[in-house]
This record gives structure tokens, C-alpha cells and sequence, in this order.
């Protein structure tokens, strides 16, 4: 099939979603398909588009659906789709999801959060990494704990930082963060925190062989997000073989499960604090940790993922297939 995917973000940048689109192009091709990639659709005919992010590319949405009335419309949602902008701005994100023939979700709590008429359009589909050659010696002069995420109000960035001034004196715990910050306040409160805690560092953003090379190393990382849509840092780590701490949202306990051991409460300083300065002296809880994400890790691997998109395209081959019923709501 000729396929039109559509990602809200430019070819430059490092974010998820242009991450995810540039994965899911190289699946896709990888299983026959031509595949076309740009930031909306220009009328370029195809036999199938798949926009990742309801709200971001609804224009994208609606212009494939004026042109082919009848031709199959993947959405893939975003975390902002599912946990924002389905409350801020329905008529757009929910417009998007109604004229799809099928919405992807990339962890197993999405459909919590969906209006119940379209959950049986949804397919979740993990994210993968490719396996690592293994792993680094960590650091000799300190215990790294590791934050992998753009400086923007969602990641709730500098939550670790904060939480890591609370630990005692003795406790040899780094804080090292990489990612972009969006916007100058950010990178002011980067280099404030800096200035006044000599635990944290931030290095920016780093390119992709740098996170590996930090994943391999570290012994923990924090995932401290208000809202996730599935995270690809965590398949990242959990392939990598470091353990988790997260703060217990949706998009992070549908990747890891209910019964991991690892989550804090959202914003909640001193449970994270309490929590890193056990996993630095606890061995059985960081072995614990790593249990659970050794146990996880074969939902993320690209074999999977590749076979579960050609499970979702075989839903549209064949010479009869029904329109969706719920369209006419748009």
C-alpha cells in the first residue's frame, strides 16, 4: 500500500512524536508498504494515512477524509490527545478520533480515558528499542540516577532535582537530565537549579547515541510526567536494563504495570526523595525494581511492535470493508 503518515514535528527535531513517525515509517516499509512522511497531508494520493496526534494534525485529518470519503484513516493518539486536549478542546481532538477508522494508543490504560463508542476502534501498540550490546560499569564517585525528557510543564522536569535535596548529606545520588528545554524559563530554572544544588546537571539535549550511552551506564532513572501517552523513554530504559521510578499516572502504570513497585504520587517531592534514597541503599528493592522491568521487556522489542501494525493493517485489506458507524458525529 501507498501510505501518507503525518507527524505534527519537523524533520529537525528530537521529540516523541517525530521519533515515533520516523519508527513506525521504517515498520512500515519494512513490511512492503510505500511510505510517505511529512507534517500534513498535501493532497498526495495514497491508499491509507495514518496522522499521529488527534489534535495537532486534524487538519491533516480532515482534508484525507474530504478527499478519500471511504479510504482507511489511522490516529494515533498522543498523550496531550488523551489527557488534554480531549477536555480542552473536544471538538477538535474528538472530531479527529471520530472520522478515524482506527485509533492506536501506546499503552494499555488508553481506553480508560476514551469515550466508550470509540474503544473498539482503538489498538495499542508498544513502542520499541532495539536490544543494547549491554551494559557500562557505572560510575565509581557517585550513584547516577538518570531523567531522559524535554524541560516542559508535562515531564514536571526538575521534580528529581528537587526531591534530591531532600536526601542526606551522605547520600552520593547525581541527578544528570537530558533533554531540550522548551522555551527560556526553563533553561533559566535549569541553570538556577544548578547554581543552588550541586546534585543535579543538566547536559541539554544530547543526540540519540549520548541517552543510549547514559542508559547503559546508569543504575536508575525517573520518570516524574503529570501525563504520558507512552512514554518511549521507558521502553528505553526497560530494554536497557535500568530500573524505574515513576510517578503513578496512566501512561506510565500501562507500561509497567499495576504492580510495579516503583511509583510516587504525582508531584510529590519527598515520596520521590524516599524512594531514591532507598533504591541507593537498598539493594533488594533495586533488584526488585529490575525484576519487574527484566519481566517487561519483551513487550517492547521491534519485532513486536512490526507485527502488531501488520496485524492492524491486515484489518483493512480485502475487498469488503465497512465505514465506520460513528462518522456522521463528527
Amino acid at each position: 500500500m501507498k501510505i501518507s503518515l503525518i507527524t505534527p514535528a519537523p524533520k529537525a527535531t528530537r521529540t516523541g512524536n517525530r521519533t515515533t513517525a520516523v519508527r513506525w515509517a521504517r515498520m512500515l516499509r519494512g513490511l512492503g508498504h510505500h511510505v510517505t512522511l511529512a507534517t500534513r497531508y498535501d493532497d498526495t494520493p495514497a491508499d491509507l494515512m495514518i496522522a499521529l496526534h488527534a489534535w495537532r494534525s486534524a487538519d491533516s485529518v480532515r482534508a484525507w477524509r474530504a478527499r478519500y470519503p471511504q479510504a482507511p484513516l489511522i490516529v494515533g493518539l498522543g498523550g496531550t490527545d488523551i489527557y488534554r486536549f480531549q477536555q480542552s478542546d473536544p471538538d477538535v481532538t474528538l472530531g479527529s478520533m471520530r472520522l478515524a477508522d482506527m485509533l492506536v494508543g501506546l499503552h494499555d490504560l488508553v481506553s480508560d480515558a476514551m469515550p466508550a463508542e470509540m474503544r473498539s476502534k482503538l489498538r495499542v501498540i508498544y513502542q520499541s528499542v532495539p536490544p543494547l550490546p549491554g551494559r557500562l560499569p557505572p560510575l565509581r564517585d557517585a550513584f547516577e540516577v538518570l531523567v531522559v525528557g524535554h524541560l516542559r510543564e508535562e515531564k514536571d522536569p526538575l521534580r528529581t532535582a528537587q526531591a534530591s535535596r531532600l536526601l542526606p548529606a551522605e547520600s552520593r545520588i547525581r541527578v544528570v537530565h537530558l533533554g531540550m528545554a522548551h522555551g527560556e524559563r526553563w533553561s533559566a530554572m535549569a541553570h538556577a537549579e544548578m547554581a543552588e544544588n550541586h546534585r543535579y546537571r543538566w547536559r541539554g539535549e544530547v543526540p540519540g547515541w549520548a541517552v543510549r550511552r547514559a542508559m547503559a551506564r546508569a543504575p536508575l532513572m525517573v520518570l516524574s510526567s503529570i501525563m504520558e501517552g507512552g512514554a518511549n523513554v521507558v521502553s528505553e530504559a526497560v530494554v536497557s536494563g535500568v530500573p524505574i521510578l515513576a510517578s503513578r499516572i496512566d501512561g506510565s502504570v500501562g507500561l509497567l504495570g499495576r504492580d510495579y513497585p516503583g511509583y510516587f504520587p504525582v508531584g510529590d517531592t519527598k515520596a520521590l526523595a524516599t524512594l531514591l534514597h532507598r533504591a541507593e541503599t537498598d539493594g533488594g528493592f533495586l533488584a526488585e525494581l529490575h525484576r519487574h522491568c527484566t519481566a517487561r521487556a519483551p513487550l517492547f522489542t521491534p519485532a513486536r511492535e512490526q507485527q502488531a501494525w501488520h496485524d492492524a493493517l491486515q484489518e483493512f485489506t480485502g475487498a469488503a470493508r465497512s465505514a465506520p458507524t460513528d462518522r456522521s458525529a463528527a
